[in-house]
């Protein structure tokens, strides 16, 4: 069992909101508008943890462990948002999300198999990790720009956290496993050949609601992420090429084998499908 284990070492590295947020450094000149409300529709975005977590306890009752974690996953990422709306409360409190706009992002989405939901949330923390380095670097005021390290520095060891289970999972139902995280790798991997970011609160989750079933669909601006990412912080392809490069290096140390492209890790996809008997392979939802 993981949790015990991370559960404590997450403990250990755990922020206060008071204490370790610099506050009193505020500069009210260096906060534009514009990036005022980036501010709050990340709050927003982050809010879904709360349907992203129903979800997780629903399609991994088998599994008490991960269950387990998943209240320390929540409890934090729920702390993203919060301290972003606090941030606003004290500094732009006419930006503060309503009651109704966080719950809009709150819907159910459909059963999915749980190995790839897995690897697609490790690779949307180190997608959402390099963004938020990005979006500090973007920032001008101090405090938004501490609270954007170090909320990235939470996701970075939320993939980490993942990367534990993978490996848990491999010893469990291997080729099973391996094929699952391969192929779902192998598109996290490929956002440059896409027309929108690849990231789980951009992706369809409800085929009933679609198309307004994304969470990003949901916000006030559903084009904010879009223009946010391009526009706005400059998510280049210098960005870029840094989530392929930790995707790639991590599905390395997972599988114990070189992936120095998305084309090695393709080939590897097929070489574990290829040993799997047809009723092993499971269909992504």
């Amino acid at each position: 069992m993981l949790y015990p284990e991370l559960f404590k070492s997450l403990e250990q590295v755990r922020w206060n909101m008071e204490k370790d947020i610099p506050w009193d450094q505020f500069d009210a000149s260096k906060l534009s508008d514009e990036q005022a409300q980036t501010i709050r529709m990340n709050a927003i975005t982050e809010w879904s943890a709360l349907p992203a977590t129903e979800m997780f306890l629903r399609d991994n009752r088998g599994d008490s462990d991960f269950s387990a974690f998943m209240s320390v996953w929540f409890f934090e990422e729920q702390k993203h948002s919060l301290v972003l709306m606090e941030y606003l409360r004290r500094f732009r409190p006419e930006l503060v999300p309503t009651e109704e706009e966080l719950h809009n992002v709150r819907f159910e989405f459909d059963p999915a198999p749980p190995l790839e939901t897995l690897m697609l949330h490790f690779c949307g923390e180190i997608r959402l990790n390099h963004w938020y380095r990005c979006a500090s670097d973007w920032h001008t005021e101090p405090v938004i720009k501490a609270i954007y390290k170090i909320i990235s520095q939470d996701e970075a060891r939320h993939g980490g956290a993942y990367l534990r289970y993978m490996k848990k999972a491999l010893g469990e139902v291997g080729d099973s496993a391996r094929a699952a995280f391969a192929k779902i790798g192998v598109l996290m991997a490929s956002a440059r050949r896409t027309e929108k970011p690849l990231h789980p609160t951009n992706l369809h989750v409800n085929q009933s609601l679609f198309p307004n079933d994304t969470v990003q669909s949901r916000l006030p601006d559903p084009n904010w992420l879009e223009r946010w990412l391009d526009g706005q912080i400059k998510f280049d392809g210098e960005w870029e090429k840094k989530v392929v490069d930790r995707i790639l290096h991590n599905m390395s140390l997972l599988f114990e084998r070189t992936f120095e492209s998305v084309q090695d890790l393709n080939r590897y996809r097929k070489e574990v499908t290829a040993r799997l008997q047809p009723g092993q392979l499971k269909p992504a939802a």
